[in-house]
């Protein structure tokens, strides 16, 4: 066994128990994270600022000591990286000039500027430097059909329409839209694992909107794309991957893809996933934020279910997306201490 139980996960048949991370733990449910935040004059400052990128890192680490870490960042790094605008209004969420035709993509560079996204390697580097030992670190990247969806549409949607839309109508520019941030989604975990990530994710959030052939066609393919890039270059680094509510089977996209872990949304049945997927392959999830809101007996059930459902598996205790600002910090003290026994 290694000195990181985050790693072991992936390393043992019958790890002793489940590590413990929670997406987005650096966030605004901390009053420290809180406190910073108006440092920066708005959201994407404050992603690349890396004093401030590394100090939101750490704080859910000193006051919890979850195995893992994730950067501070945001996934729409990339199309910010490839020349499109990106903004965040405060209450409203990210902004973005949006991509609605053909000849508008064209605009967008044909490379990530990685030297754009130097602060956000210079935080891993920062945050690595600063983690304990035991404390693993995780980079990330949003999956290009969730990007596509933002690009496209220029703010989130509930139902990703105006993506599905543009790709129905004009598949030939948005396969290249797919491609490019292939691509760029490459080139940005390859570089925040040469800055540090030990581990990295693949934030899928919009999968579970588009119907089979489609998902394979736009997420599917691409991050099976990105997974063999990335082990080509980092073949012990694991791979992550959050097809979040998606149609057609999970172990049907691990075989696919050939993830090492795959995050299950709140949906997600959790022993009939564990059931259908192979021993070797890592589960991730799927507590519903809520309930860890509410706390209490509630929260105690859902963790012990979750407990039951993955004894004697490889599993990473996580929500099934991401904690909510309203959660009382007590709660989460309750489940980090129920969860390690």
């Amino acid at each position: 066994m290694s000195a990181k139980p985050f790693l072991d996960v992936f390393r043992s048949a019958q790890p002793a128990r489940p590590p413990i991370w929670m997406m987005r733990q650096a966030g605004r449910y901390l009053a420290e994270y809180r406190a910073i935040r108006s440092q920066a004059k708005n959201f994407l400052d404050f992603c690349y600022t890396p004093d401030l990128a590394i100090e939101a890192t750490l704080q859910p680490i000193r006051r919890f000591a979850f195995d893992a870490a994730i950067i501070f960042s945001d996934i729409l790094v990339i199309p910010d990286a490839l020349g499109q605008g990106v903004r965040f209004a405060e209450g409203e969420g990210p902004r973005l000039d949006a991509l609605e035709t053909r000849e508008a993509l064209q605009g967008l560079s044909k490379k990530l500027d990685r030297a754009k996204l130097e602060p956000v390697y210079e935080a891993l580097r920062g945050t690595r430097a600063a983690l304990p030992k035991e404390t693993t670190l995780i980079g990330f990247c949003g999956a290009p059909w969730t990007l596509a969806t933002y690009m496209i549409a220029g703010r989130g949607t509930p139902d990703q329409a105006p993506a599905r839309t543009f790709a129905y109508r004009d598949p030939e520019a948005f396969a290249g839209l797919i491609d490019l941030l292939t691509d760029a989604c490459i080139d940005h975990l390859i570089a925040q694992i040469e800055a540090g990530a030990e581990v990295v994710q693949i934030f899928d959030s919009w999968a579970g909107t588009l119907p089979l052939r489609e998902f394979q066609a736009w997420g599917e393919k691409p991050v099976t794309t990105i997974i063999a890039a990335v082990k080509a270059r980092f073949p012990n680094v694991p791979v992550i991957a959050f097809p979040r509510a998606i149609s057609g089977g999970y172990n049907r996209f691990v075989t696919a893809t050939k993830c090492d872990a795959i995050s299950l949304d709140t949906s997600a049945v959790l022993t009939e996933a564990r059931a259908a997927l192979p021993d070797s392959v890592v589960t991730q999830g799927n507590l519903d934020p809520l309930v860890l809101i509410s706390g209490g007996k509630a929260l105690d059930q859902a963790i012990d279910d979750i407990l039951l459902a993955v004894s004697g598996k490889r599993h990473i205790f996580n929500l099934g997306h991401g904690i909510l600002p309203q959660t009382p910090i007590e709660h989460v003290e309750r489940l980090v201490a129920r969860v390690r026994g």
